[in-house]
């Protein structure tokens, strides 16, 4: 009788622990990059700019404290050949692999401008891989990010492509 009831309990506790895993799949850790919060207020979409480079790494990035990972690029500036640190998202939260960046690609980083910590980075808004690839990271309109938008609004998004 103890080893079925030991038995149970360890099953149920393996069931609910595949289902939290599962859970946290469907629910990426975006915390500190929510849309409204102390990081999003930093992107003004008035204030949208430009540049086209090289990427020279891929970056793991913690933007300010208490935020969840992030993924970053260092692409160097073609105009003025200065390397510039580009914030795309949460790590959770933005795919790589659609895009398929590496270091050595050339492209078009859209965003805006802000100071992080003393530093000036960029906001991604898009990255530009050629004409037919992109990796769209908030709406042009008023720089809501993709990864705060529910499914049914991401869905739109991809409609009006």
């Amino acid at each position: 009788m103890r080893i079925s009831v030991r038995f149970a309990y360890c099953t149920v506790l393996a069931v609910l622990v595949l289902s939290i895993a599962a859970v946290a799949a469907d629910k990426p850790n975006i915390t500190g990059w929510e849309k409204g919060g102390a990081y999003d207020k930093l992107y003004d979409p008035k204030e949208a700019d430009s540049f086209k480079g090289r990427v020279e790494d891929i970056l793991d990035i913690t933007p300010m404290p208490g935020m969840a990972p992030g993924i970053g690029l260092l692409v160097r500036d073609k105009k003025d050949n200065k390397a510039e640190t580009v914030h795309l998202g949460p790590k959770d939260a933005v795919d790589m692999s659609f895009i398929g960046l590496k270091k050595g690609d050339s492209v078009k980083v859209m965003g805006v401008w802000a100071t992080i910590g003393g530093k000036e980075v960029v906001l991604a808004s898009k990255v530009k891989k050629d004409e037919n690839v992109e990796l769209k990271l908030r709406r042009t309109k008023d720089g809501m990010p993709f990864w705060s938008m529910t499914p049914e609004e991401r869905a739109a998004e991809k409609k009006g492509d």
